[in-house]
């Protein structure tokens, strides 16, 4: 009985020391691990700019550069515009559509003039457009596109004297 006591004393012996082992090596371990220390930074660097200087970055084109002219208000363009996206609309009947701005007195009319024709994967279709206002009556010609599920937008506009 003596030898069965003794390979249980062994045994439990043989866990202290493997315990013992494994909490050196873990207590050990744990010092080689980096402590995250969080202390105040130095000056941050600037961001680096878009451009060098080199190259001017091209400016994004905005809706308002091109429109109907310079002397339509912001009111004006968007009324003219919502004409401009009827008239072009390839599944409309392709007649003129009025717009107008009581508030300013300006008015006018788009309309399509030929049949629709992709572009670059979008929908174009030329027009002619009159622009009539207090002191100033104009004709402008362009062609405006729209790429799938998108708005309409001026590609090309050109002031021109008669409809013809």
């Amino acid at each position: 009985m003596r030898r069965g006591a003794c390979k249980v004393g062994s045994v439990t012996l043989g866990l202290v020391v493997a315990a013992s082992a494994l909490g050196s090596v873990l207590a050990i371990g744990g010092c080689s691990q980096p402590l995250i220390m969080f202390t105040p930074q130095a000056d941050v660097a600037p961001p680096e700019p878009e451009s060098t200087g080199s190259i001017e970055p091209a400016a994004p084109r905005r809706d308002r550069d091109l429109s109907f002219g310079p002397d339509l208000s912001g009111e004006d363009w968007r009324r003219a515009k919502a004409a401009l996206s009827v008239a072009l609309d390839p599944q409309g009947n392709g007649q003129p559509v009025k717009w107008d701005n009581p508030d300013s007195g300006m008015r006018g009319m788009v309309n399509p003039t030929g049949l629709p024709f992709v572009k670059n994967d979008e929908i174009c279709r030329g027009f002619l457009a009159s622009v009539i206002g207090p002191g100033r009556n104009r004709f402008v010609r362009g062609t405006g596109c729209r790429p799938s599920g998108g708005a309409w937008e001026l590609k090309s506009v050109k002031a021109t004297t008669k409809p013809g």
